[in-house]
């Protein structure tokens, strides 16, 4: 019994067991960071899924001028992703995000018979980004902060170590810079063909231009925060002084 107990408390098997056994690495507001906007983001599916809808709709817009069918369209196109989701019990978030976003346009273009008015609500969603997490830096509340703070029990304990500040700080600049080369590009260019100084036809560029300043910003700015969080291993927690 003894040479048994021997054995199982030899050294070396301690060192092959205690790997499993140990809890596991200390979270790092990098890590944390990192996690919960892959959330956020929802892949590149959840990214196609958020311009399908609004690229039918402006297209069958284009091509037909007519508001309700455009609707229609691009309506059977939101109920098509929403299926496969459901058949494959996955999240609709994407989705319904999309939308939205069709039925805030729709009233824009509705409104004003202009298809530049398409783009208007996500240059005015850019700008409100934009001036909110602006505000946040200022006031030395980034908005990055938040996300570190679904991650300890006190959500604002952030706030206590200047280090986890700063690096917050710099991350929400980062996840600013899209929005405002977006708004520096697109809002002379939607100003253009609302004053006629472009015809209707510059839609199609716009929407083009729209999409193209959307995911490759993104993952743009998400590399350079990459970057920025794979230098440093600020822990969730700092320990009390």
């Amino acid at each position: 019994m003894s040479e048994t107990r021997a054995e199982a408390n030899a050294p070396g098997d301690e060192e092959r067991v205690s790997p499993a056994a140990e809890p596991e690495a200390v979270e790092t507001v990098e890590a944390a960071v990192r996690r919960q906007l892959g959330k956020a983001l929802g892949g590149k599916r959840g990214v196609i899924e958020a311009a399908i809808p609004t690229l039918t709709f402006t297209l069958a817009w284009l091509i037909t001028e007519e508001l309700k069918l455009s609707l229609y369209i691009s309506g059977a196109v939101v109920v098509a992703l929403l299926i496969v989701r459901v058949l494959q019990r996955s999240t609709v978030q994407f989705v319904l995000n999309s939308a939205f976003g069709i039925a805030i346009a729709a009233v824009f273009v509705a409104k004003s018979g202009n298809a530049a008015d398409i783009a208007l609500p996500g240059l005015i969603i850019n700008a409100a980004y934009a001036v909110v997490m602006f505000i946040s830096i200022i006031t030395r509340w980034p908005v990055m902060g938040f996300l570190v703070g679904t991650m300890a029990e006190d959500p604002l304990s952030w706030r206590k170590d200047p280090g986890i500040v700063k690096l917050c700080t710099k991350l929400t600049w980062l996840l600013m810079a899209p929005n405002l080369v977006r708004l520096a590009v697109q809002v002379p260019l939607y100003a253009a063909i609302k004053m006629g100084l472009l015809s209707q036809e510059w839609v199609v560029a716009q929407l083009g231009l729209k999409y193209a300043m959307g995911w490759p910003l993104q993952i743009a700015s998400f590399a350079a925060m990459g970057w920025v969080l794979a230098r440093g291993r600020t822990p969730v927690s700092s320990p009390a002084a």
